[in-house]
């Protein structure tokens, strides 16, 4: 009922439930603003959503720090108390997602590395470069590219498309499977193309 009555939702939800929240809050056609892990972009109907221009990401990712309760445990790693006692902990893949439009979804990513199929070598099985740091877009190259998810962060559609995510495109003959360079599973790839201008 509370859904209903929003005019825009901005929350953390569960991140076990992320995919079946996004599908609800389609499902009632709410803006929104919330966080979840950077990988849930690798999810086929998080992504079919990408695709459709339904959802992108928000002006923040990766590194984020959260204000945790007094009876948080303690972890050995990403977690502190400040000097007033408030316990601290940071997660290094976390993301916004929204449907709301922001100027840094329209900034163009300075390409300037250029093409060289020693440092882009193509897949075993599909037909587009590695690009191992979306950062490292070469400047001169117009094929299809499969880039790591964080690309999503800087992901402008006036100058990328996207084609779709590695092991959900129809053409993979491995489908269902992530790309591989001389049989080494690579971490998910989302393949792109540049727009010409």
């Amino acid at each position: 009922e509370l859904l209903k009555e929003a005019d825009i939702v901005v929350t953390n939800p569960p991140f076990s439930l992320f995919r079946e929240y996004v599908a609800q809050l389609m499902k009632y056609e709410k803006k929104f603003l919330i966080i979840g892990n950077q990988m849930n972009i690798s999810y086929k109907d998080v992504f079919d959503y990408f695709m459709q221009g339904k959802i992108w990401n928000g002006c923040n990712a990766g590194d984020m720090a959260f204000r945790v309760p007094e009876d948080y445990e303690p972890r050995e790693t990403r977690y502190w108390q400040d000097d007033t006692g408030q316990k601290w902990r940071s997660m290094g893949n976390i993301c916004w997602y929204t449907n709301l439009d922001h100027s840094k979804r329209h900034e163009e990513l300075i390409l300037w590395k250029e093409y060289n199929s020693d440092e882009y070598p193509k897949y075993d099985d599909y037909n587009a470069i590695e690009v191992t740091r979306y950062k490292e877009i070469p400047c001169d190259y117009y094929g299809l590219m499969g880039v790591p998810v964080s690309f999503m962060n800087s992901y402008n559609p006036e100058q990328f498309e996207i084609i779709g995510i590695d092991r959900y495109l129809e053409d993979n003959p491995n489908y269902g499977r992530r790309f591989t360079i001389n049989n080494k599973e690579k971490q998910p790839r989302i393949v792109i193309k540049r727009r010409k201008q």
